[in-house]
């Protein structure tokens, strides 16, 4: 059985009567009542840990205990993914959770997390980063809108053509409700018709669109309120939706758009079912 550690406070008294009043070990053990191996013991280690007589003023029993019996860190089940290489890596075009973590399985083996512990790990360490103001949507005021980035690859069923469609996303600002359809292109008419399709689809109006700073919608920025200056000739003339551009310096005012953002990119497009259309017939 492991002998039984003696109290801080004949600790305390060991260094004492060693470095303040300069008494060899046998004479320290008689006066203790210990043993000169046990004197011996506790003088290397506290030479060890670099622990000097007399003690600083901040260090009571407690802090002289964490000093020479420091706790010991189990070995670590599961290797920790470097989340600041995360972190930069999922702002590249077409980097999801989902390769990353691959990535981090194929170099780690049985010692990686699962997919739902690796993203929790990592969003818990994204929360205790650089903080950012909150954002609080109400229910039916914006409708958040953008092309996506990453294009659809089409192919013709009779000629074996391939083109190239965009895809467009609107989100609900306080729900992520989310429209998305694919058009070949990113110009007016495609952005009218996109957008009559969109409120059909969501059977009523925001109080607020919300556009990137794409040609289609906005023609000239101006100050705050930001509105697009296109015209949209195919809606009826009592309709009045504004418009509310978003400040291109300043993209976390359209965080709503990542997600579907990151859904097309991993080729996920195709099978969103919460609003997705195509305007071409079958």
């Amino acid at each position: 059985m492991p002998v039984a550690r003696i109290s801080m406070r004949q600790i305390i008294e060991v260094l004492r009567l060693k470095y303040e009043a300069g008494l060899s070990h046998e004479r320290i053990a008689r006066a203790c009542g210990l043993s000169k191996g046990v004197v011996g013991k506790y003088v290397n280690l506290a030479q060890a840990h670099d622990v000097t007589w007399p003690l600083p003023e901040d260090v009571d029993e407690v802090g002289l205990e964490a000093l020479l019996f420091p706790a010991k860190t189990p070995p670590a089940r599961f290797t920790e993914p470097d989340y600041f290489q995360v972190h930069q890596e999922l702002k590249t075009k077409g980097v999801t959770l989902q390769l990353l973590w691959a990535e981090y399985v194929e170099r780690h083996s049985d010692k990686a997390y699962r997919y739902s512990q690796f993203c929790h790990h990592y969003r818990l360490w994204r929360g205790r980063q650089r903080r950012s103001m909150r954002q609080v949507h109400r229910a039916g005021e914006k409708i958040f809108i953008d092309y996506c980035g990453p294009t659809v690859p089409v192919v013709d069923r009779s000629t074996g053509e391939m083109r190239k469609a965009q895809v467009f996303v609107a989100v609900l600002g306080a729900s992520s409700y989310t429209f998305a359809e694919a058009t070949w292109s990113q110009s007016l008419p495609d952005w009218i018709a996109s957008h009559q399709r969109m409120l059909a689809f969501y059977g009523g109006v925001a109080e607020l669109l919300v556009p990137d700073n794409l040609k289609a919608a906005v023609t000239k920025p101006i100050d705050i309120p930001r509105r697009s200056t296109r015209p949209t000739p195919n809606w009826p003339p009592t309709t009045r939706l504004p418009y509310y551009r978003h400040a291109p310096t300043n993209p976390r005012t359209r965080r709503k758009l990542k997600p579907p953002y990151c859904w097309s990119s991993a080729g996920y497009w195709p099978g969103y079912g919460t609003g997705c259309s195509s305007p071409w017939p079958n």
